[in-house]
């Protein structure tokens, strides 16, 4: 065993040896060599089952990292281009001034339509069809490009209508096709989890303690549900087998092993990833009122790093704790997802700590 993945192994172990967390798996790549794929504690605590490298986890946002990769093989495969109009392909989109949305627009979370409408709650979601209907006849925030808000839900819908549109295919099926089949992942990465597979994820529990009081109505541009991550939400069945591609089911090992294929040219050119990780907008995040640099899809750098020294990292995070991420300049692909829903990403943040000490010692 690598003195890397001896040392994350201690620190997951410890985490949850200290009660700190339930179930954690962390996946390492660095130029196309995996050095770590550690795990440690439970993916249910209520039957004790042991949480393996195999067991996918429901890790919300972490997984728009696929749903940006599939855009982008969209546009490399022909189907679609970054500036072409929403509305070449979905017409009725145009309502309400939104004629000028261009997938760089989807891409960059500036459509102007970072909330699901109001008639849309979760129980909706599975329906794409209605949901898509409804962000067709929805009127922006803002018009498309003026500013960048986080579409949580929203962006997956657009990503996946667009897809479905120009290919007739589902998100899901992409997914297979295009990713997991050919990189030899099957089973390790969903959109939809097939109802054989259910029994075999990972359970979800949430934090007790620590969480912030849910936003009033007030100005709040998310719902609650769309801004707190719920285990409850992702322990259902209905939201595990939908195909709802700004959440989704995956292990650690998946996402690093399709992040490492972005680097080593397998699944898009040079050129392609040179687009991936270079800044397409910068400004101030309308949602959550930070500083954000995005790139066509992910947003710039590593969190709880120096923009300067990541400027070429780029991945999300997802609510709860879970993030992954890639980093072309050193060649690196980084995941790590957990079962345990907290209101922070300080196990992320130990953890790309103890790689960040390791890759400045190899130099």
């Amino acid at each position: 065993m690598s003195e890397l993945r001896e040392r994350i192994q201690r620190h997951i172990d410890a985490l949850v040896d200290a009660d700190a967390e339930a179930g954690v798996q962390v996946a390492v790549y660095q130029d196309g060599e995996l050095l770590v794929d550690a795990v440690a504690g439970t993916a249910d605590p209520a039957t004790g089952r042991p949480l393996t490298s195999g067991t996918p986890v429901f890790s919300f946002s972490t997984v728009k990292n696929v749903a940006a990769t599939l855009a982008h093989l969209l546009v490399a495969r022909g189907h679609l281009d970054y500036d072409s109009p929403v509305t070449d392909l979905w017409p009725e989109f145009g309502a309400h001034g939104k004629d000028t949305a261009t997938l760089r627009h989807v891409l960059t979370h500036t459509v102007g339509l970072p909330a699901m409408p109001r008639e849309i709650t979760p129980a909706e979601l599975p329906d794409r069809s209605r949901v898509c209907e409804a962000l067709a006849a929805a009127e922006p925030r803002r018009r498309p490009g003026e500013a960048m808000a986080y579409h949580s839900y929203t962006f997956g819908f657009l990503v996946g209508e667009l897809a479905r549109r120009a290919t007739g295919r589902t998100m899901r099926e992409l997914l297979r096709e295009w990713i997991t089949a050919p990189l030899g992942i099957e089973g390790q990465i969903y959109f939809a989890v097939p109802k054989e597979a259910l029994p075999g994820l990972a359970r979800l529990e949430q934090e007790a303690h620590q969480w912030p009081a849910d936003p009033g109505a007030g100005d709040a541009i998310l719902a609650p549900w769309e801004s707190r991550p719920s285990a409850d939400f992702g322990n259902k069945d209905e939201i595990l087998g939908a195909d709802i591609p700004s959440v989704g089911t995956a292990t650690a090992h998946g996402l690093a092993a399709l992040f490492n294929a972005l680097l080593q040219g397998g699944l898009v050119d040079s050129a392609r990833l040179a687009d991936l990780s270079a800044l397409a907008f910068e400004g101030t995040d309308q949602v959550f009122g930070t500083p954000v640099r995005m790139a066509l899809g992910f947003p710039i750098g590593r969190i709880g790093a120096p923009v300067e020294e990541n400027s070429m990292a780029f991945g999300w995070p997802g609510g709860g704790g879970s993030y992954a991420y890639a980093d072309p300049a050193r060649g690196v692909a980084f995941a790590l997802t957990k079962t345990r829903l907290v209101p922070n990403f300080d196990t992320a943040l130990s953890v790309t700590s103890i790689l960040a000490d390791h890759l400045a010692g190899s130099r």
